[in-house]
């Protein structure tokens, strides 16, 4: 399939994404029956996103001529093993193999098959051609190259098996942001998306702030009431009130607005409804340590990723820093 009708077909799907297709609509409604975390918002916010971040065709056709991408080139397969923490996550892989030129072999998340289902039908109806290019299969076996995301341990046996192929591993990975003090309540509500998105599932999720010593964080935890109706929702509230209880039980002080509970932590990892904090006293000494630190995605901040900007990634931004699109035009 020649480069134009590839975009085609993904500048097509990007309107469907934004659609209120009686199919789209079924789709979205099914993945949140299957997946308690898949809410009709959050499905709504990723859909948004990957159509009008993603799926544009200046968008898409600028991407391309960036990377040069050949029409006539040696075709490869490649396997790619999705994530499904939040919905459609494993979509950009998906976008980068098309768009090279290359056929792909799909493992799906059972978390998030309905979505990504959905979308490989629409392209099959769309142009034919996809069904010879586009495959889904619980076994990944003679691929010429693989893109697998998972956990830390999942990675172990994904570096194993693919050791002997041109392969991305991603692993767990989270996001902080970094305060001063000194935000704005816009701010301090924009952070309150990049934590609370998604029940914070993502790996573009902010799990851990350093700030100041002598922060004051009352300002933020009044604000970040913006998403205390995540407390009514039953698997969300179900971690919240373990995690509660685990703090009351071991006399540990903590501060909650009764949907988020701050902790006072050095661990970038925080549990489901949980926020951790550090303070720090050199700025400059606190930023060397995190830009080299390989567990960390995004980093939000004044001098950073722009507050309310981690879960809007460009299509320029990839996962674990590994440039996905070069590794797939070099191969």
């Amino acid at each position: 399939m020649q480069l134009k009708n590839r975009i085609e077909s993904l500048v097509a799907l990007g309107q469907h994404l934004l659609s209120m297709d009686e199919n789209w609509l079924q789709a979205k409604e099914t993945a949140g029956y299957k997946n308690g975390w898949f809410t009709n918002e959050f499905i709504h916010i990723a859909s948004n996103n990957i159509a009008t971040a993603f799926l544009q065709q200046h968008i898409l056709e600028d991407f391309c001529k960036t990377y040069n991408v050949a029409e006539n080139k040696s075709t490869k397969v490649i396997g790619l093993v999705m994530a499904g923490n939040i919905p459609m996550v494993g979509f950009h892989d998906l976008l980068c193999v098309l768009l090279s030129g290359h056929n792909v072999l799909i493992k799906l998340s059972t978390k998030d098959e309905i979505l990504m289902q959905h979308i490989i039908q629409f392209l099959y109806h769309h142009n034919e051609a996809w069904k010879h290019i586009i495959g889904i299969s619980e076994l990944l076996k003679n691929c010429d190259a693989y893109i697998a995301t998972g956990s830390d341990n999942t990675a172990k046996y994904f570096e194993y098996y693919f050791s002997k192929y041109p392969s991305i591993i991603r692993k767990n990975r989270t996001s902080v942001a970094v305060l001063e003090g000194n935000e704005t309540d816009e701010e301090l509500e924009k952070l309150a998306d990049d934590v609370h998105l998604f029940f914070g599932l993502g790996c573009r999720n902010v799990t851990k702030l350093f700030v100041p010593k002598g922060y004051n964080f009352e300002r933020m935890i009044t604000i970040f009431k913006k998403y205390e109706a995540l407390g009514n929702h039953h698997k969300y509230k179900n971690n919240y009130d373990y995690n509660l209880a685990l703090y009351l039980l071991n006399n540990q002080y903590y501060m909650t607005n009764g949907a988020t509970i701050f902790v006072e932590n050095d661990q970038l990892f925080s549990p489901i409804s949980c926020l951790h904090y550090t303070f720090y006293k050199d700025k400059n000494a606190l930023k060397q340590t995190i830009e080299s630190d390989e567990r960390i995605q995004c980093i939000v901040g004044h001098e950073f990723i722009p507050f309310g900007d981690a879960q809007q990634p460009s299509i320029y931004q990839f996962a674990d820093g590994a440039d996905t699109m070069r590794f797939l035009v070099d191969l």
